[in-house]
């Protein structure tokens, strides 16, 4: 572990070195636990370092290994989860002041899921209060690795700033109206958000529960693929819980993409959409033809203000009811974008709750008949890499409007109304040095699709090799 570079390589290839028995799982958390105390003091991914128990596992992992046992590609492999995760006796705040001394008694199935896996669980990893998109005073804001001055993403900044800066091979995130791909767009990885249902949110803190998704976050298709099929499947905890078989994606990575159709709506994907990410998407578009995809023109129903008003009444009512112990008895505890959010969902009432619920209806029938169109629909992945001044993102509504002028939410939001998965991934560089990225979304339950054509793309470029500085 003396060359710094193999901080960056994928989960994958570093699994294979374990496997092969050129890695030890103890060296590499130890020389990872080296690295977040020398640089996560100035990035600030950590909610939480759990240095003795990561050790541990670790050394669980290479007897296993060196007695034949081997369980996979999570074996032995650092990880990160976001800090809305139950994790057993560790901090669980959730970005929240209150939740400071909350150590659960149990695991999320998804970290339960990691375990199972024989992932080193290294750590918590830091996000926006409660998951929406300003930051509690208390906790220090995520630095974008490739620059101070750049937007880490919310909610799930702690994830990509971790995985971008070599701070664990892969990460849990949660996406609500965007909080895996915005991250993932600011950091220049890759992140997918799965089908709701796929992955259980049993012992996850709830922002709105008929919107929630856990997705991975990594450095590779392979990497974000090999996690999801490791935290994926039902469970009788969750009542949304989807009755799927076990996925089967990483075999078929491999397989080209000849003969599939990618829609694109041009004129929506352009509009308002920064012109180095226009010209970027459309070199990828170029690219998948050359790989024999065929490129055909859809059009995308409008994620306009009614439905941008409706995702936020549903969000802000659904939030107001899972905060229902603690808001408003201690709404002097809460940061002050979040105390904002919560007294809006306060004053929805039940029947604009249900007509808005009829909008996100109507418009999902639409979306999904275009996604069923098609294999995969190619699209922004909700904004471009852009300057923020750090302190603002501790502000009000009023201080983090200026994040929605950058953010391309009808790019977002849309995939979380419908519960369609979609991934995101390198697909260029930005002025700012940090690769830009594409999304792909798909129907209900395409995940082996979307992720086979993103690595096929991924592995006819070289964006995914680019990585900051740190």
């Amino acid at each position: 572990m003396t060359d710094p570079t193999t901080f960056f390589d994928g989960l994958c290839e570093t699994a294979a070195r374990i496997e092969s028995r050129q890695l030890s799982p103890v060296e590499l958390t130890r020389a990872l636990l080296e690295r977040i105390d020398q640089v996560d003091g100035r990035l600030h991914s950590y909610a939480t370092v759990m240095a003795e128990s990561a050790l541990d596992a670790a050394s669980r992992a290479e007897e296993e290994i060196e007695a034949g046992r081997y369980l996979g590609p999570l074996h032995g492999i650092p990880v990160g989860v976001k800090d809305l995760c139950f994790t057993r006796g560790v901090p669980t705040m959730g970005g929240q002041a209150f939740r400071r001394d909350f150590r659960p008694g149990f695991d999320s199935t998804a970290v339960a899921k990691l375990a199972e896996a024989g992932a080193v669980l290294i750590g918590k990893l830091s996000l926006t209060e409660g998951a929406m998109r300003g930051y509690h005073r208390s906790f220090p804001i995520p630095t974008n690795p490739w620059g101070d001055d750049l937007w880490p993403g919310s909610s799930s900044s702690g994830s990509g700033v971790a995985v971008a800066a070599g701070l664990c091979f892969a990460a849990l995130g949660t996406d609500t109206g965007g909080s895996i791909r915005c991250p993932t767009m600011a950091n220049g990885i890759v992140g997918l958000k799965p089908t709701y249902g796929l992955v259980s949110r049993y012992g996850v803190l709830a922002l709105a529960e008929s919107l929630d998704h856990v997705g991975p976050m990594g450095r590779r298709v392979a990497d974000v693929a090999a996690l999801l099929e490791a935290i994926a499947g039902h469970d009788p905890e969750d009542a949304t819980s989807l009755e799927t078989p076990p996925l089967r994606i990483s075999e078929r990575l491999g397989d080209g993409i000849v003969g599939a159709r990618l829609g694109c709506d041009r004129g929506y994907a352009t509009d308002g959409t920064e012109p180095g990410l226009v010209t970027a998407i459309e070199a990828a578009l170029g690219k998948f033809d050359a790989l024999g995809a065929e490129v055909v023109e859809i059009e995308l129903p409008r994620f306009g203000p009614d439905q941008v008003n409706a995702w936020m009444k549903i969000c802000s009512r659904e939030a107001c009811a899972a905060h229902s112990s603690t808001f408003p008895s201690r709404a002097d505890e809460y940061g002050e974008f979040f105390r904002d959010f919560l007294e809006r969902g306060a004053r929805v009432t039940p029947e604009t709750y249900a007509a808005q619920t009829e909008v996100r209806d109507d418009f999902n029938r639409s979306f999904r008949e275009v996604l069923s169109s098609v294999d995969a629909v190619v699209a922004p992945p909700g904004g471009a890499p852009f300057r923020v001044r750090p302190g603002l993102l501790y502000g009000g509504m009023k201080d983090l409007a200026v994040i929605l002028e950058h953010i391309q939410f009808h790019f977002t939001a849309p995939a979380d109304f419908a519960g369609t998965p979609t991934i995101s991934l390198p697909c260029g560089q930005s002025p700012h040095g940090v690769p830009y990225t594409i999304q792909l979304l798909g129907d209900q339950l395409t995940e082996p699709t979307l992720c086979r054509i993103a690595h096929t793309y991924e592995q006819a470029t070289g964006w995914h090799h680019l990585h900051p500085e740190v």
